[in-house]
């Protein structure tokens, strides 16, 4: 009873400015931009959509199955998922390129100048939804601009119900685009941000939107998330974490909070608490797999947060 994943996998380097960009960028000059940062702090994250949902999957006791394409750089990822054993059949290795990644440069004022090179996620269409078997639900995560269309299609052709979440690939799509998605999905989750350009896109509410679906759900940041089902609406308050460090990966810890409720037959409010409390674990850490727990660590903090069992 497998999740497939189909989503990107991506390095994120992140370096840390110890000054303010605004001392060093001059606003006269700016149309002839030649500036150099010397960043002492860096690191480097495992990251990319579908190996952080994944990874939290992984975590509750699923079994994800990542489908997503990576290229020449891919050992140092490909080792960990080895030490994860999460399944890699699914990954296609894409010569002559680069695994996506990330450049991430942050000043004292938590600014960020980001450079995204997408590398071999331009070729995700080169995977299919068919290759894998023994899968009873999927997601649609953000990727390549092809391969989000065709597994979507793909999913809805094999009846595998399926999470959209177009994530930053939203304005990727044009208005009928993210219509198609959500006529071929069976859940939709969105930031509140991503939720008012869907709107905006497709020219219907989100309320409107949410009757074509099992589910929508909003995501609210510190201020909870809102679930749509039948009719309802669900709010689900947010869970104080431990300490505020990194919210990368956050929306990623939530979905797979999500999945897990959904394949596991978790009613929505129960399914909402759980994908809200592994986003409050999540920002404790840095990156977007560097989170741990057990099921019985999950059980407790959950009780702890609602005064009741998840399960």
């Amino acid at each position: 009873m497998s999740t497939l994943i189909c989503g990107s996998i991506a390095y994120d380097t992140i370096m840390v400015f110890g000054d303010r960009f605004k001392n060093h960028i001059l606003p006269e000059q700016l149309h002839i931009l030649n500036v150099a940062f010397l960043v002492p702090d860096m690191r480097r994250e495992f990251g990319g959509c579908a190996g952080n949902i994944a990874y939290t999957l992984k975590l509750l006791g699923g079994e994800p199955l990542i489908m997503a394409t990576v290229g020449d750089d891919y050992q140092p990822y490909d080792y960990r998922l080895q030490k994860l054993h999460l399944v890699q059949r699914h990954i296609r290795r894409i010569p002559d390129t680069f695994t996506a990644q990330a450049f991430i440069t942050t000043d004292l004022d938590d600014n960020q100048i980001t450079a995204f090179h997408p590398g071999a996620m331009n070729h995700s269409h080169a995977n299919h939804v068919d290759e894998a078997t023994g899968v009873t639900l999927g997601i649609v995560a953000p990727d390549g601009r092809e391969g989000m269309l065709q597994h979507a299609r793909e999913f809805q052709s094999a009846g595998i119900p399926f999470l959209f979440d177009p994530g930053q690939g939203l304005p990727m799509f044009s208005g009928p685009e993210l219509t198609a998605f959500v006529n071929q999905a069976s859940y939709v989750a969105v930031n509140d941000y991503e939720g008012q350009m869907l709107q905006d896109r497709t020219g219907m509410k989100l309320e409107d939107l949410a009757r074509k679906v099992k589910a929508l759900v909003v995501t609210l940041g510190a201020r909870g998330s809102i679930i749509m089902t039948d009719g309802r609406r669900i709010e689900i308050p947010p869970v104080t974490a431990e300490r505020v460090v990194d919210p990368t990966g956050c929306g990623d810890a939530y979905r797979a909070g999500l999945l897990h409720g959904i394949s596991a037959g978790l009613d929505w409010t129960v399914t909402g608490r759980l994908a809200s409390l592994l986003g409050s674990i999540k920002i404790a850490q840095r990156g977007g797999q560097n989170h741990r727990f057990t099921r019985d660590e999950i059980t407790q903090r959950y009780l702890d947060a609602f005064g009741a069992r998840p399960w």
